[in-house]
């Protein structure tokens, strides 16, 4: 993990908003491709689609050579794993289905080494080039990894405020599409109700101080949702941008 990245990635988090795909390949061009056209980051999917902790180890590799900052959106109930992501890299976590406080502060505790949490210690991994670096830089840089929770129930909009209360959460990432599951309007994302619910979520992080993201799938999307606070803005999936390119060349060349 590049500290200094890391840290030019929360500035411009801040001030402007930041960008990037979800990854469900295990192609290192697909990220490179991102990065070299000038996102900010990708999240690399193991939750959804065919990666393992093995083939996103190359895929950090890609998206730090390319300028992206990698996120590793960790398989559900999987906290224990957490400090696997990071030992390969990752700058990030991104944790799906936090329904309570104390799974957000289990992720936290998984994330960092003390006094801020317990993740298992071990510094000959890649993050810390294989112990080239010293014990105090690495366990002190480490420790600046993102942490993103994720809300998508309606468990989870119950203890809304107590999720934001606990320390260490640098993103609150909302899933618009299990959010609408939850709603009873499945895959409506668009749906009023999802809607007026993410506008709540996101004016409360507000109120908090706290970064909130989302996903979208059109620049128009985007621009909304940046307009309304939302700074960490997940913009489609890889295989899906590659799909809907295929097919306006196709339908161009055969029309």
């Amino acid at each position: 993990m590049d500290a200094a990245r890391v840290a030019a990635f929360r500035k411009k988090l801040d001030a402007t908003g930041v960008y990037g795909p979800f990854s469900k390949t295990e192609d290192p061009a697909f990220i490179e491709c991102m990065g070299h056209a000038g996102f900010d980051f990708c999240i690399i999917d193991l939750e959804h689609g065919p990666n393992s902790i093995r083939s996103a180890q190359d895929l950090v590799r890609a998206a730090e050579l390319s300028g992206l900052l990698p996120i590793v959106r960790m398989p559900e109930e999987a906290h224990n794993r957490i400090g696997a992501a990071l030992d390969i890299g990752a700058a990030g976590v991104q944790i799906p289905q936090v329904t309570t406080a104390e799974a957000a502060r289990d992720a936290v505790r998984h994330a960092r080494y003390a006094p801020l949490g317990m993740r298992g210690v071990c510094r000959y991994v890649r993050n810390a080039r294989y112990s080239a670096t010293s014990k105090s830089d690495y366990f002190t840089a480490a420790n600046d990894a993102l942490v993103i929770v994720q809300l998508e129930g309606r468990e989870a909009l119950d203890n809304l405020d107590d999720i934001l209360g606990v320390d260490g959460i640098d993103i609150l990432f909302i899933g618009p599409y299990d959010l609408s599951q939850s709603l009873g309007v499945t895959g409506q994302t668009q749906h009023p109700e999802v809607v007026a619910t993410v506008e709540r979520i996101t004016a409360r992080c507000r109120e908090r101080g706290l970064a909130v993201g989302t996903f979208v799938e059109s620049p128009e999307d985007a621009r909304k949702w940046h307009a309304r606070g939302v700074r960490y803005l997940c913009y489609a999936v890889d295989v899906g941008i590659f799909y809907s390119a295929c097919r306006d060349i196709a339908t161009a060349l055969q029309g």
